[in-house]
């Protein structure tokens, strides 16, 4: 009876184990999202003391939406200040996987974003006699905003466009509030595809601009060979693959077909090696 009693206590175990296991996955999951959201809050609340000159108990954050799952990122997070309020700030992963969140600062009551508490107004001064001729001070003198030269669109690019110079230009705009990845140069962005729509006015980023495929696979390319000797032999040869500007690619002589390696150097068109 003893050995049988043990043996059904032996079943029960075996059939409650699955449950366990799920149970301590469950546990395990929910500890490692809250270490990743403390990690977040830790690091946007840091950037925010920075940039809003705030100390650490004078603001909090709304809590995110239970909808919002906040996953690691391969790379420093990249945050900013999307609307003219700069209570909400913008944090995104520009690795893999990319996503971004927004988070809501929550200052303390009498606490502003210059990070300075309200303080009461100043008692007004006695009245000079009316003898003395009172003689308002100069304001100082204030000093001209540092600029900074940024690249921005003409025109609504749409994500996949294809950028050439025409579509955009150069401006000066005061350096505060500019991202620190903001482009400075039309030429580097010459040739370049636009990863997502972007407004005219707005200056482009680095990351909103990927090199363009400038020759694609099957297609006609001219390939230039013999440039730097003086002279220049140009033939019409078949793309064996994609290529951006600089990538080496195979090419393919149609007519004798002959494997050849070209670097693109422009829209359908490479240089020899």
């Amino acid at each position: 009876m003893r050995a049988a009693a043990w043996r059904g206590q032996g079943r029960d175990w075996l059939r409650a184990l699955p449950w366990l296991f799920l149970l301590g996955c469950a546990y395990g999951q929910t500890d490692g999202a809250t270490a990743l959201q403390k990690k977040l809050l830790s690091e946007v609340g840091q950037w925010a003391q920075k940039t809003h000159q705030l100390e650490a108990d004078q603001f909090s954050f709304a809590p995110l939406d239970t909808r919002v799952q906040v996953q690691t990122c391969d790379r420093p997070l990249v945050m900013d200040l999307p609307f003219a309020t700069r209570e909400t700030v913008r944090v995104r992963c520009l690795g893999s996987p990319y996503w971004q969140l927004y988070m809501r600062l929550v200052l303390k009551s009498g606490v502003t974003l210059a990070g300075a508490s309200v303080a009461a107004q100043p008692a007004l001064a006695p009245a000079a006699p009316a003898s003395v001729a009172v003689v308002p001070p100069k304001a100082p003198a204030s000093a001209p905003p540092a600029m900074r030269k940024v690249v921005v669109a003409r025109q609504l690019l749409r994500s996949g466009t294809t950028v050439n110079l025409d579509m955009l230009e150069e401006q000066e705009v005061p350096t505060q509030g500019v991202d620190l990845q903001a482009v400075t140069s039309v030429k580097d962005l010459e040739n370049g595809e636009m990863v997502r729509d972007m407004q005219a006015g707005i200056p482009l980023r680095s990351h909103d601009v990927r090199r363009a495929i400038l020759v694609k696979q099957g297609q006609v390319v001219i390939l230039t060979v013999g440039q730097s000797s003086g002279f220049a032999i140009s033939a019409r040869v078949e793309a064996l693959q994609d290529g951006r500007m600089g990538e080496q690619i195979r090419l393919k002589n149609p007519e004798s077909g002959r494997i050849l390696s070209g670097v693109v150097t422009g829209p359908n068109a490479a240089r020899g090696l």
